[in-house]
């Protein structure tokens, strides 16, 4: 009977209370569940880079067993799929340490693409600045290079690994996304007019080769996919719940927090705002694009931004269609400072909508690249509207911090919005 009019007590005292308007506190989102539902969007994310980057291996292997036109246009269209996960991991980047050492591996641009194959005269032949210019790993099983002989006649995971940043260069890039990408769409050459890479399917036809040495094309194509599988597997273990980048973040909820702030406003300014989209609208040039060989930039950028907004929404949609949601930054903002929380929303659908616009234009047919080129005053003027949404995002990612009270933070740079006058010395 004690207990009946205990329980008794507490309705009487929960009506009383709500009949007022007055309701129990609800639970308060905790850092500790930020960070670990952070650092399951994360493995999820990974897991889908490597999923689909296992698509495309099977797309390459079809193509160099039958090469055909159609067999080059799926493995294209694999490519593509592929980046859609991987670009929404990019803002794991600058705040994980793990991952700022390994990015470099898979997804390293721009890249000087003589070092891997044949290129048009235009490229030139020498740089001052790169012996390994016009190496052409897959023209020349052996080469001397300042007296030093190489031997590259066993194109190989371990090979590529061993020539990525050759010589000290950062643009020798022989792994990765965009070495891919290289093989299966060839150089863009058209500057800012219309048209990609135009690389023909009879450059892994060894019965019908174009161009020379298709055999050992076909070779480093399949040995650069199996060394992007490699690479994600290693990521992938990373983001599991005993691996060292999920450790990084749970084990510390301050520092956990400090990542996701770090990634978010390094990518949203310095980055993708400064790097890789005003530098290329300030000189009007297509080789500042970032997917620029298969002319797919405007989805790399359109994903980076989803990206961000997802690290700050603890939103994801997986490649299968699952939906992931869970405690988020936005759920501990809105609880210390709910009007922030709504311009957060708020800058972060700003910026989707400027960025869907530049997508929607590349895909009724002006490329990135003519958006951005000189003269093009309505296509500049939509890449410039995606930019100003970053910067002012940034912004109040900074006063997010603030709120946090995790101290300050360490936001990326670019000369292309802090000095721009530099940009053309």
């Amino acid at each position: 009977m004690v207990r009946k009019s205990v329980i008794g007590a507490c309705l009487a005292l929960f009506t009383a209370t709500t009949a007022l308007g007055v309701l129990p506190a609800a639970a308060q989102t905790q850092p500790q569940a930020v960070v670990e539902h952070y650092a399951a969007l994360a493995l999820a994310k990974y897991q889908d880079s490597l999923t689909t980057a296992k698509t495309l291996d099977q797309a390459i292997d079809a193509l160099i067993a039958t090469p055909s036109a159609q067999t080059l246009a799926a493995a294209r269209t694999a490519w593509i799929a592929a980046r859609v996960p991987y670009q929404q991991t990019e803002v794991y980047r600058f705040g994980n340490v793990i991952v700022d050492e390994w990015e470099g591996r898979v997804n390293a641009w721009p890249l000087d693409e003589g070092l891997i194959d044949y290129v048009d005269a235009s490229y030139g032949t020498q740089s001052d600045s790169n012996e390994f210019y016009v190496a052409n790993v897959i023209a020349n099983p052996k080469l001397s290079i300042n007296g030093q002989d190489l031997d590259f006649s066993d194109i190989s995971p371990a090979l590529l690994e061993s020539l990525q940043e050759a010589g000290e260069v950062e643009a020798n890039v022989t792994t990765g996304y965009h070495a891919i990408e290289f093989l299966l769409w060839g150089q863009d050459l058209n500057g800012t007019e219309a048209g990609a890479g135009d690389r023909p399917y009879t450059d892994f036809d060894t019965a019908n080769c174009t161009n020379g040495n298709c055999e050992r094309r076909a070779a480093y194509l399949k040995a650069a996919s199996e060394l992007l599988i490699a690479d994600l597997e290693e990521m992938v273990a990373n983001w599991q719940a005993d691996g060292a980048a999920t450790q990084a973040v749970v084990s510390d909820p301050a520092a956990g927090l400090t990542a996701i702030v770090t990634g978010m406003g390094s990518l949203s300014y310095g980055e993708l705002a400064g790097e890789r989209m005003k530098l290329g609208l300030l000189l009007h040039d297509p080789e500042e694009e970032h997917d620029c060989f298969s002319d797919n930039t405007h989805n790399s950028h359109f994903y980076d931004a989803v990206g961000i907004a997802s690290a700050y929404t603890g939103d994801y949609t997986r490649v299968d269609g699952t939906k992931l949601s869970g405690p988020s930054l936005s759920d501990l903002i809105a609880e210390k400072d709910a009007d922030l929380n709504t311009e957060m929303l708020g800058k972060l659908d700003v910026t989707d909508t400027a960025m869907s616009a530049v997508v929607a234009r590349a895909e009724a047919g002006e490329a990135y690249d003519q958006q951005i080129g000189e003269g093009n005053e309505a296509g500049n003027a939509a890449v410039q509207a995606a930019i100003d949404g970053l910067i002012d995002q940034t912004r109040t990612i900074e006063r997010v911090v603030a709120a946090l009270n995790i101290g300050a933070i360490s936001i990326e740079g670019s000369d292309s919005l802090d000095n721009p006058n530099a940009v053309f010395e």
